[in-house]
């Protein structure tokens, strides 16, 4: 009964705990790439404007003599389909031009959409992560090891671990996703070094608590 409970106490932390320190630190990078993004939007689009101005004359110019042109191309398979006398007409009409699609989604959208699925991923395996604590002290109870100090130092760090993820790196990970259309560069690269070192520590914790359930420093238990 003892493995079995270990077992499944080392396959919900790999399972659970693994993508959170995975989605976490992916997120500071994330949010960099989606400031940039919409941050070129704007450049993007005034670059496609010819002249940089529809209003002005130049610009004016240059689309009606774009118009003109489209209109010209649109005529010419009509005139050049026509058949020489006494021969059999041609089939009038060009050949159609193909639909246009939408556009595409910029950087910006694409990285937004990416924070968001990260920061949802970070949400849910949190949650399920609950569930390593609980088959922890199950293991633990198992193995009559409650009171070791290997143990108790394990517990006190998960506890940290996970106090700073609910409490710190969620909430600021929400916050990334209100102001990344709105907040300056500034504001969001502090909160991208900011959100960075938090999982830092977050991973450090898990790291060292891992090493201390392997080791078990003191113990003279065996799994």
């Amino acid at each position: 009964m003892t493995k079995f409970l270990l077992s499944l106490h080392v396959l919900a932390a790999l399972l659970s705990i693994g993508p959170v320190a995975v989605a976490a630190s992916m997120f500071p990078r994330a949010l960099r790439t989606a400031h940039t993004g919409a941050a070129d939007a704007p450049a993007a689009s005034d670059r496609a404007t010819p002249d940089g101005d529809r209003g002005s004359p130049a610009g004016a110019r240059t689309l009606a003599d774009a118009g003109r042109t489209h209109a010209d191309a649109g005529r010419a398979p009509t005139e050049s389909g026509r058949a020489p006398s006494g021969g059999a007409p041609a089939p009038s009409g060009g050949v159609p031009a193909p639909a246009e699609d939408g556009p595409a989604p910029s950087t910006g959208d694409r990285s937004v959409t990416t924070l968001r699925l990260l920061h949802r991923i970070c949400r849910v395996y949190a949650g399920i992560g609950i569930a390593v604590p609980v088959l922890g002290f199950a293991t633990a109870s198992s193995l009559g090891v409650l009171g070791s100090g290997w143990l108790i130092t394990s517990i006190l760090l998960t506890a940290v671990a996970a106090a700073l993820l609910a409490l710190l790196i969620l909430p600021a990970q929400e916050s990334a996703l209100d102001a990344v259309r709105a907040a300056g560069p500034g504001q969001l690269a502090r909160l991208a070094g900011r959100l960075a070192s938090l999982t830092g520590v977050f991973n450090l914790l898990w790291a060292a608590v891992t090493v201390l359930m392997i080791v078990r420093p003191g113990s003279t238990t065996g799994a």
